[in-house]
Order: structure tokens, then C-alpha cells, then sequence
């Protein structure tokens, strides 16, 4: 990296524009910086970012990096750390305190500038004798100095720089316009005698201090709001890296000693015991256990780990406990991948561009060439004084583009429309998430927990050889009752729900990978896969194994039952669909959207799934990695693309989507790495969300347009256009009424959003 010697932005050197100086070579930002350097070279030596160093950067526009706190060159808005370390929130952002701090304050001192110069227009109030006094004004002016001085410096600040670089944006027109209204206001107050006499009533000249402090308030409180969805980025990271445990068991000659994580090196033995998160990545070399896998792979099943089997940092050991050698380390392991990707996804996700910025970039020098034409135009032309003529029109026309209706336009849009989607259990993370979901053409989805509910059900027992079904499941589920697998759980909560009373168990035996076995009411039972069965001299199961096939083909999983030495039947368990999953994807099949499904699970499950739901595309057996490869595939295609999903392991894929979707009954990472959270884990939720994303970014449209209308009608009306022919010139009266009316017009607009049918 290194610093623009003209404007002082930090830029990439692989893409910024390169210029030759005494033998040393300069970036820049932009051919215009560079053209500048050119005319006039300067000596000052770019600077790279020391290595290892803090990094600051835009979160509009992730290009700029530099090593200091300060405000982004392009759009104005405060650099952020690019980095999140594990551990506790470092407090407050310092940049939302500030702007808190000016907004309450700011907003004190204006709601009586408002109230002394609305009186006039209250009829109980007109009739006051100080509603138009001279004490009122100076009141005004008293009040309204600090509101634009001090809360709204940063802006003026942000304003001032986005002119010097030619980056024109919402804080050149804010600044302008504030500026035009109070620097009017305040020469109309303090000199009078510069107006004319038609721009006069009674010796005083309309002022507008109300329309500068009111402007610096609204746009205070999109700021922060804007940062306090903005401070909660580097949640979804932190809470990646504090799964990973802070310490290890090293194994030592004289015993095991528990060493900070950052000291494991590859090579390193590590002891494992019940309950333990696995340190670091590696494979287990003495013991064996069972392994919860789900942040990895979504599946609440675990799963057998033995020697020579993999294990992944961060996942969870179940009752055994094991050795194991460590293969990788720190930003190596899988879950340190998994932090990469996510803040990949989150820096490089372009973000919201508002339509408000975008025709500002057009609107804010139309406004001052306007002015200015105003101002040279009555110099020339206009009648004497020519000089007072041409500042009051050259003024007014700064003052009807003042964008009191545009600070709202966005913002009352994006509160009454998120309002409205948490009534439905639609939950927004940030403006920025409601403007993607309206693009978006296919939704990608996690099986388990999003599609199915997350957890396995006794689905089907199906006795042979004359067994009664109860009798059957009694033994068996007395059997599993001592057993702390998942399936086993699924089991006997499934005899619970039918009213099953329970056998005592004798001589209870577990088999690793393969099944258990004991006495249950006198009788040998045994529950595991068919090669369990054989290796304890079970025959004849080719009957119960041609079943099975149905069974497996439907995503369902077989475990076999043996009572007293022979067959005895089988029980199937799987993830059940959710009730309301078949509707869902009726909804997002009529709103356009192709449906694809990525999952950890095998090819038969998903299989299964997809054709039972009618989805439009699956993809099984992939890991974190892979969702996020087939994630970034289909947006290089063109297409716009939403996830959904629960899992820590569909974190990366929430954050490479262009809409992350979580489900709120999933992990809190998953729903820190989207932008929509859904309260009730109900897929029907999707469609909500995006016919809501399609009417708040209409009714944002909408407002905009209203926003502009009125301001841009008045500004050939300012200008003096029909002054040669009716003898009329612009009062600053009807300025604040057109300003009045655009946002009285924006306001009801956006309320109507609170009756949208979702």
C-alpha cells in the first residue's frame, strides 16, 4: 500500500495510477490526482503501512487502507478497523459516541429554533407578540450557531473534502445546503440593508436558522444509526474465533501442562478429554471417542473418531477421550480458514450505494453551476441593486436544493419498513441488506435446520418375525436408553411420545462406530449396523437389508434389531422436513427465485430432499469451503445470490452471498453473518422478507423522487426565470414551503409502508 502524495488516500499499488518522479515511483488515487502531481510535482514520500500494524479501512470502499483513524477520502464516512481480534468487545465505537453525543445535544438546542419559528404559522401562537420579535430571532441565531458549528462540523468537514477531491457525495450537498441557509440567514438578520426592499417585511428579511439546525439533526441521526449497525461487523468474527478454545493439554514427560492456544505447534500431542473443544486441527493417535461435528459439516449427528482419524479445531468431543497430533495451527486450521473467509466476504462486499448519493453526484454541481450562472446573470443584467439581486437569488436557489426532504427520504423508509418486517418476524440487520434481497434470483439453502428441523425423529418401526410393534420398540429403546448417541436420543424420546414404560438393562455393552447390545427383560438385544449384527453371529439379514434400501433412499437412516439371536426388525430415524418448509418453497418459487440446496449430508439424503421439496439444483457432500466456491461461481455468472442457513459451518456462505439469511431457532454466528435474521426459524419468513425488500426500495424511490421534484421545480423559479416576464422573484417563504411540502410528502409516503402485505 501506499499514500496518494496529493490527496493523501491510502491506495493498492497493484491497481492505483503510477507517475515517474526523480527515479521514484508515485500512486494515485485517481488520473486527476496524478495530472496534479504532474503540473506540480511534490517531493513528499509515499508511505507503505508497516507490517503487523493496525489498518484502517472504508466500509463503503474497502480499496482505502490506512494506518490512522480519520474520515474515507471518496464518500466521506469514518474508517473502521479491518481487523477483530478474539475476546470481549473493545467498548464503544468512538466515532457512534461522538456522533451521539452531537445529536442529542444538537437536537436539544433546535426543537426551540423550531417551535420560535413555527410560531407564526399557530394560530394560538401568531398573535404572541414575541413569535416575530427581534428577541425570537436572535434567539434563533443564538441556538442555531452551535447546532451547525459544532454537530455539524464533521460534515462541513467531510463536505469541504469531498470537493478538494472531487469526490462529490451526500456531505458536499449537505454542507452546501446547510451552509447557504445559515450564512443567508445570518447576513439577512445582521444586515438587512444589503436586500432589497421586496425581499423586506417591516424592515426584516425572512431567516432560516430553523431549516440548518433541522437539516444537521436528521442527518445526525442517519449517522447513527447507520454506525450502530455498522459496529456489530466484527461480531460474526468474534464469535468465529472464541469458538476455538484459549488453551490446550500439552503431553508432557511428567505429565500433561495447559499452555496458552497461540503456543501449539505443529507436531504437538495434545490430550483431549469428555467435553473438550478440539484445539487445533490434527488426527487422533491414541483412544477414541465421538466428535460433534456440526460447526463443520451442519449435521447434528456425531461422528466415531478412532486412530487415524481427523479432527477439527473447535468441534467438540463427546464422552471419550483421546491423543491426538497436531497438523495445523492458528490461521492454518479449518475454523481459522473459516474467519478468513468470512471477513473476505464482509470486506469485499460492495455496499450500499443510496440513490440519494448517486443523483447527488449529478444534482450538487447542476445546483452550484446554476447558482453561480444566477449570480453573474443578475450582475449583468438585473436591475439595482444588482449586487443585492444577485447574492439573494444566487442564495435561494442554494436554498430550495437544500436536502431537508432527502436526509429523510432513506432513513424514514428503512425505520417504518425493518419496523414492519419485526412485527413479522423478518429481522434486518442494515439497510444495506433490504436494498440486495430485491435484486436477488436464487435463493441458496443448508439442509438441516433450515429445510428439516435440525434434529433426529423416530420415524418408522418395523418389526419381523410376529413381533408386536410395542413390544418391539419397548426392548429396543430400553436398550438405547443407556447410550448417549443422537440416534439413540431420537429413539427413545419416539417410545416417550407413544407411552412406553422401560425394561431395566443388564450386562450393557457400547460398540465404537457399530452399535450396543445388553438384556433387556431377559432377552439379548442388539441394536447397530448389519456388519455389528454379523460380527456377533447374527444370519439371515439380506431380508431386513433389502428393506433398508427404501429406507435410505427416502434419507432416512436403518438401524437393525436383533432379539435372542435373530432378526428382528428395523428402525429408521431421520431429519424431518419442517410443516412449513412445502409451503415456503411454493412462495419463493412464485416471487422467481431458483431454489438451490448445498449440504454436508450424503447424496441419497439430499437427494431425497430436494425431490420431495421440488427444489431446482442440489449439491451434496461439500464442506464450508465448497458453498462458498458454488456461492462465488453463481454471482460470476451474474446471478444475484441469497443464503440461508443456521450453522456456524454457513457462516462464509452468509457472508459471500449477497444476502446472508439466518435462522434465528441456528447458531449466533450464522446470524451475525447475515444481514436478515429469521425469529421463528420459518422459511416462509424468505418471502416475506423479500416482498418487503421490493416495496421499502420502491418506497425509497419514491421518496427520492418527491424529495427532488419539488427542489428542482423551484430551482429555475429561484434563479429569477420569471421575473423578465411576471416580475416575480422566488421568497425564501416559498422555498420553506417547498421544502415543507417534500417532506411532508416523503413522511406520509414512507408511512404507508406500515399496511404492505407481506
Amino acid at each position: 500500500m501506499a499514500i496518494d502524495p496529493i490527496c493523501g488516500m491510502t491506495v493498492d499499488e497493484a491497481s492505483a495510477l503510477p507517475a515517474e518522479h526523480d527515479g521514484e515511483t508515485f500512486y494515485f488515487c485517481s488520473d486527476h490526482c496524478r495530472q496534479k502531481f504532474l503540473s506540480t510535482p511534490v517531493t513528499a514520500k509515499s508511505e507503505e503501512i508497516p507490517q503487523g500494524k493496525a489498518i484502517y479501512t472504508c466500509p463503503m470502499h474497502p480499496e482505502i487502507e490506512q494506518d490512522r483513524p480519520g474520515d474515507c477520502p471518496k464518500c466521506g464516512m469514518a474508517l473502521e478497523l479491518k481487523t477483530v481480534t478474539a475476546g470481549p468487545d473493545d467498548g464503544e465505537n468512538a466515532e457512534l459516541h461522538d456522533m451521539t453525543r452531537r445529536f442529542w445535544i444538537g437536537a436539544a438546542l433546535t426543537l426551540p429554533v423550531f417551535i420560535l419559528a413555527m410560531a407564526h404559522l399557530i394560530p394560538a401562537l401568531a398573535r404572541q407578540s414575541w413569535a416575530d420579535s427581534h428577541t425570537s430571532r436572535w434567539l434563533q441565531f443564538a441556538l442555531t450557531t452551535p447546532v451547525v458549528l459544532w454537530a455539524g462540523w464533521p460534515f462541513f468537514r467531510r463536505g469541504w473534502r469531498s470537493i478538494m477531491t472531487r469526490h462529490l457525495n451526500m456531505f458536499t450537498l449537505i454542507a452546501i445546503g446547510v451552509g447557504a441557509a445559515f450564512i443567508f440567514s445570518a447576513v439577512a438578520m445582521l444586515m438587512p440593508d444589503l436586500f432589497p426592499h421586496t425581499m423586506q417585511h417591516e424592515g426584516k428579511v425572512a431567516i432560516y436558522f430553523e431549516a440548518a439546525a433541522v437539516i444537521i439533526v436528521l442527518v445526525l441521526l442517519g449517522q447513527v444509526l447507520e454506525l450502530r449497525a455498522r459496529s456489530r461487523t466484527g461480531s460474526a468474527i468474534k464469535a468465529l474465533l472464541n469458538l476455538a478454545p484459549p488453551t490446550a493439554r500439552y503431553v508432557a514427560e511428567g505429565g500433561d501442562q495447559e499452555v496458552p492456544l497461540d503456543q501449539v505447534k505443529v507436531g504437538d500431542r495434545l490430550r483431549v478429554v469428555p467435553g473438550d473443544k478440539v484445539p487445533v486441527d490434527g488426527a487422533v493417535v491414541e483412544g477414541h471417542s465421538s466428535v460433534e461435528e456440526s460447526m463443520i459439516t451442519g449435521e447434528p449427528l456425531p461422528v466415531e473418531k478412532s486412530v487415524g482419524d481427523k479432527v477439527t479445531g473447535g468441534t467438540v468431543n463427546g464422552p471419550g477421550s483421546f491423543v491426538m497430533l497436531a497438523e495445523r495451527v492458528g490461521s492454518d486450521t479449518l475454523l481459522g480458514q473459516i474467519v478468513n473467509m468470512v471477513a473476505e466476504a464482509q470486506r469485499s462486499r460492495a455496499p450500499i450505494q443510496g440513490l440519494a448519493d448517486k443523483v447527488a453526484g449529478i444534482f450538487v454541481p447542476v445546483v452550484l453551476a446554476v447558482s453561480v450562472l444566477t449570480f453573474v446573470i443578475w450582475m449583468w443584467l438585473g436591475p439595482e441593486p444588482k449586487l443585492a439581486h444577485a447574492i439573494v437569488n444566487a442564495v435561494a436557489v442554494l436554498i430550495i436544493a437544500c436536502p431537508c426532504a432527502l436526509g429523510l427520504a432513506t432513513p424514514m423508509s428503512i425505520m417504518v419498513g425493518v419496523g414492519r418486517g419485526a412485527q413479522e418476524g423478518v429481522l434486518v440487520k442494515n439497510a444495506e441488506a433490504l436494498e440486495r434481497l430485491e435484486k436477488v434470483t436464487t435463493l441458496v439453502m443448508d439442509k438441516t435446520g433450515t429445510l428439516t428441523e435440525g434434529k433426529p425423529k423416530l420415524m418408522d418401526i418395523l418389526p419381523t418375525g410376529g413381533f408386536d410393534s410395542k413390544d418391539f420398540l419397548r426392548l429396543a429403546a430400553s436398550l438405547e436408553q443407556n447410550s448417549e448417541h443422537p440416534l439413540a436420543a431420537a429413539i427413545v424420546q419416539g417410545a416417550k411420545e407413544q407411552g412406553i414404560v422401560f425394561e431395566a438393562v443388564k450386562d450393557f455393552r457400547s460398540v465404537t462406530a457399530g452399535g450396543v447390545l445388553g438384556t433387556v427383560a431377559d432377552r439379548a438385544v442388539m441394536i447397530g449396523k448389519p456388519d455389528f449384527l454379523r460380527d456377533e453371529k447374527i444370519t439371515g439379514l439380506e431380508q431386513l437389508e433389502a428393506a433398508a434400501v427404501k429406507l435410505q433412499e427416502e434419507g432416512k437412516t436403518a438401524m437393525f434389531v436383533a432379539i435372542d439371536g435373530k432378526p428382528a426388525g428395523i428402525l429408521a430415524v431421520a431429519d424431518p422436513i419442517k410443516s412449513t418448509t412445502t409451503e415456503a418453497i411454493r412462495d419463493l418459487h412464485a416471487l422467481g427465485l431458483k431454489l438451490v440446496m448445498l449440504t454436508g449430508d450424503n447424496h441419497r439424503t439430499a437427494a431425497a430432499v430436494a425431490r420431495q421439496l421440488g427444489l431446482d439444483a442440489v449439491e451434496a457432500e461439500i464442506e464450508p469451503a465448497g458453498k462458498v466456491a458454488h456461492i462465488k461461481k453463481l454471482r460470476a455468472e451474474g446471478t444475484h445470490v441469497a443464503m440461508a442457513g443456521d450453522g456456524i459451518n454457513d457462516a462464509p456462505a452468509l457472508s459471500e452471498a449477497e444476502v446472508g439469511i439466518a435462522m434465528g431457532t441456528g447458531t449466533d454466528v450464522a446470524m451475525q453473518s447475515a444481514g436478515i435474521t429469521l425469529v421463528r426459524g420459518d422459511l416462509r419468513g424468505i418471502a416475506k422478507a423479500i416482498r418487503l425488500s421490493r416495496a421499502t426500495m420502491r418506497n425509497i424511490r419514491q421518496n427520492l423522487f418527491f424529495a427532488f421534484l419539488y427542489n428542482s421545480l423551484g430551482i429555475p423559479v429561484a434563479a429569477g426565470v420569471l421575473y423578465p416576464f411576471f416580475g416575480l422573484l422566488l421568497s425564501p417563504i416559498i422555498a420553506g414551503a417547498a421544502m415543507s411540502l417534500s417532506s411532508v410528502s416523503v413522511i406520509s409516503n414512507a408511512l404507508r409502508l406500515r399496511k404492505v402485505k407481506l
